[in-house]
């Protein structure tokens, strides 16, 4: 992607809160909704629950609970079950539809919680009625030539290529669905066949997406490698997992069953702006992996997330916002009364921590099951998903413009 080409917008300036780049739908579908990557928290020595929990976690049958050896005191990483490998994340560009918005949510108010894997701030868009969508659409300006502003200058070159930029952000889309962005802590780079990179120096993550299904993610001391041909591994320090891609791993010396890896999905396309009309934010979506808060097929908010909560809680009190919508999703993993269940329990599980840490503000907690996906939960063959279904796997605290 050496093309020294800019994107259009017209009228764009930077948002406030865009603090994190949005991760979403992959595997060839639209991207969309503001979710970063947390495939692989700090192992726990704790065992794993059993594989007919499953709903909201991974895969039930990704390191199922039959195995060379017993399971039951083989280390995990938390909200995975033994044996089982977090997913490479996708990720995709932000909403720039809505790069206008603006928010009492800072981002210096929210560095506590974005600099955390897996949390985003980011402008929230509505449907009609006013409730939150959880669509994947992005939503461009139309238009083509130069705009400046003092703040920003657009290029439009009429093709669907062009670009952005302020004192913030620097975006470049080539019109044949690569592109990159760029801003203080953040550069993405999506390619046309799919593939890509992406550095966030404020959570200390990198990923490589490879066109032939491969891929790795590292952050600290955490190493994941997906070689697409069914095997890789994870470390942490702690913790080492091979996967050997014929249906066993070594969990630090331990052999236990492990279903091979599937392949890596594609990124979604920078689409082409010419064609697409400008948005308008109708508040603020706080949006929190469910790895961050929750093990494995469980509802108990776990120890070690009290103090994203705490923070959490900090912000929201800070922005005054009168009026919260905790929203919990769920993977399909599981039948439809499962997750609905386990949707609604771990959104309320957030209300009360959240109230527990002092927020005073109206809070309605709302739990949509499998019914909202961000992301396809299988590939286009109908093989599993795991990136997809871990951006489904989310607790949404929305919101509303006050």
């Amino acid at each position: 992607m050496a093309r020294n080409r800019y994107l259009p917008r017209h009228l764009v300036t930077a948002c406030a809160l865009m603090t994190t780049l949005a991760v979403s739908a992959c595997g060839g579908g639209d991207a969309g909704s503001a979710s970063t990557p947390a495939p692989a928290p700090v192992s726990s020595a704790a065992p794993a629950p059993a594989a007919s929990q499953a709903a909201g976690g991974a895969s039930a049958s990704a390191g199922g609970p039959s195995a060379t050896a017993s399971t039951s005191s083989v280390p995990t990483v938390p909200g995975y079950q033994p044996g089982e490998i977090p997913p490479i994340p996708l990720f995709t560009v932000p909403d720039l539809s809505l790069l206008t918005a603006t928010s009492v949510f800072t981002p210096d108010m929210t560095r506590s919680i974005t600099s955390v894997p897996g949390v985003t701030v980011s402008p929230a868009r509505c449907d009609d009625g006013g409730t939150l969508n959880g669509g994947n659409t992005i939503l461009y300006g139309d238009g083509s030539g130069t705009h400046s502003d003092g703040n920003s200058v657009v290029n439009n070159y009429g093709d669907g290529s062009g670009s952005y930029s302020d004192d913030r952000v620097t975006i470049n889309v080539y019109g044949d669905g690569s592109g990159n962005y760029m801003d203080d802590h953040l550069l993405v780079n999506i390619y046309d066949d799919g593939s890509g990179s992406y550095t966030n120096s404020l959570t200390n993550e990198n990923i490589n997406i490879y066109a032939d299904g491969a891929g790795n993610y590292t952050r600290g001391n955490v190493t994941v490698n997906n070689y697409g041909d069914g095997s890789g591994n994870y470390t942490d320090g702690k913790l080492t997992i091979n996967n050997y891609g014929d249906g066993t791993a070594d969990v630090n010396g331990t052999t236990v069953k492990a279903d091979p890896l599937p392949k890596v999905g594609t990124l979604s396309r920078f689409p082409s702006l010419e064609t697409l009309p400008s948005a308008t934010s109708c508040g603020t979506v706080i949006t929190l992996e469910d790895s961050v808060l929750f093990d494995f097929g469980s509802s108990e908010v776990r120890a070690d997330a009290a103090g994203t909560l705490r923070s959490l809680a900090t912000v929201l009190t800070s922005s005054g916002a009168p009026r919260l919508v905790v929203n919990g999703h769920t993977d399909s993993v599981s039948d439809d009364a499962f997750n609905q269940t386990l949707s609604e329990k771990r959104a309320q599980a957030v209300v009360q921590a959240l109230r527990g840490d002092g927020v005073t503000a109206s809070m309605e907690a709302v739990g949509y099951g499998e019914s909202r996906p961000v992301a396809p939960n299988t590939n286009p063959d109908g093989s599993d998903n795991p990136a997809g279904r871990q951006l489904n796997r989310r607790v949404e605290i929305f919101v509303p413009t006050f």
